[in-house]
C-alpha cells in the first residue's frame, strides 16, 4: 500500500506514517489486497484526503467502513461512483437533503462534488475485504483516522463535524467543542432512519447556517 496522500496533509500526519502500528497496518493491507478482492481500489484508499486538502477542510463527515460490494467504494464515505445504484444510507441522505433544502434528488451518488467544496468524507476504516463488512477493522486504521480527527481539532478552527449514529458519536471525545461545531443525528441507514432517528435532522441547512455565520462559503449539497 502506497501512502499516496496529498502534500497538504503530510506535515500534519508524517509522524503517524513512521509509527509501528502504521507499518503493521501497511503490511496487513498489502497482504489483503494481494490475496483477496478488497475495496476501494489501491489508488483510492486515501481519496478523501486527495480530494479535500487540509487547508480547505470546513466540514467533516465520519463513516465507518467502505462499501464492500463490487464497484461501490471510491474512498469517500457514503459515496459511490457515477452510474452506481445508490446504497440505502445514501438514498436516505439525499432524501433528507431534498426535504431540508428543497433541492431535487441527485442522479449521481458520487460525493466528489462535496469533497471539492471542503467536506472531508472520512471513513474510520479505509479498506475492506469484498462482501465482508468490518473485515479490516481493529487493524490500525481507527488509530490513524482518530489521529486525523485530533489533528484537525487541534490545528484548525470552526470546522463543522457531522456525527451520525452511535459509532461516529463516540468520536466526540476527540474534538475540542470550544473550537468547533458538532452536529449529531441518528445514522442514515434504514434501520435507524425508519425508527425516526434520521429524517428531519436538518443537518445540511444547519451546517450551512454555521458556515454562513463564520463568513465561510456554504456547501452546495
Amino acid at each position: 500500500m502506497d501512502v499516496n496522500i496529498h502534500e497538504s496533509w503530510k506535515p500534519w500526519l508524517q509522524d503517524e506514517f513512521s509509527k509501528p502500528y502504521f507499518e503493521s497496518l501497511v503490511d496487513f493491507v498489502k497482504s489483503e489486497y494481494k490475496t483477496h478482492t478488497c475495496f476501494p481500489s489501491g489508488k483510492d484508499i486515501f481519496n478523501a484526503f486527495n480530494q479535500c486538502h487540509f487547508n480547505d477542510v470546513k466540514v467533516v463527515i465520519i463513516g465507518q467502513d467502505p462499501y464492500h460490494d463490487v464497484g461501490q467504494a471510491n474512498g469517500l464515505c457514503f459515496s459511490v461512483n457515477d452510474g452506481i445504484k445508490h446504497p440505502p444510507s445514501l438514498i436516505n441522505i439525499f432524501k433528507e437533503i431534498e426535504s431540508d433544502l428543497g433541492t431535487p434528488y441527485p442522479e449521481s451518488g458520487n460525493l466528489l462534488r462535496w469533497a471539492n467544496q471542503g467536506v472531508l468524507l472520512l471513513n474510520a476504516t479505509l479498506t475492506v475485504r469484498a462482501h465482508k463488512p468490518g473485515s479490516h477493522q481493529k487493524k490500525g486504521w481507527e488509530t490513524f483516522t482518530d489521529a486525523v480527527i485530533k489533528t484537525l481539532s487541534a490545528n484548525k478552527k470552526d470546522v463543522v463535524f457531522l456525527l451520525w449514529g452511535g459509532f461516529a458519536k463516540k468520536k466526540v471525545k476527540l474534538i475540542d467543542k470550544s473550537r468547533h461545531k458538532i452536529l449529531t443525528s441518528g445514522h442514515p441507514s434504514p434501520l435507524s432512519a425508519n425508527r425516526g432517528y434520521w429524517f428531519g435532522n436538518k443537518n445540511f441547512s444547519q451546517t450551512n447556517a454555521c458556515l454562513y455565520k463564520l463568513g465561510k462559503t456554504t456547501i452546495n449539497w
